[in-house]
């Protein structure tokens, strides 16, 4: 079952993600230690695209690792 939107924002924030507005309803996720800048479009509610979830999983990952 595919995560929430707002449940990958929740894990981005945690991890020290800061956000700015885009177009409509996308979201610009960034971090110093991150290689890009992630952005999520759809609104809390909807079904997170596979694509979506596995970039968000891929910065965090190399956050983790950077921070160590």
């Amino acid at each position: 079952m595919p995560k929430k939107i707002r449940e990958l924002k929740s894990k981005l924030s945690k991890a020290g993600f800061r956000w700015r507005t885009g177009k409509g309803s996308h979201t610009i996720w960034e971090h110093p230690l991150a290689d890009k800048s992630v952005t999520l479009s759809g609104n809390d509610g909807r079904d997170a695209r596979a694509y979506q979830e596995r970039e968000v999983t891929e910065q965090l990952e190399v956050v983790r690792r950077r921070r160590r």
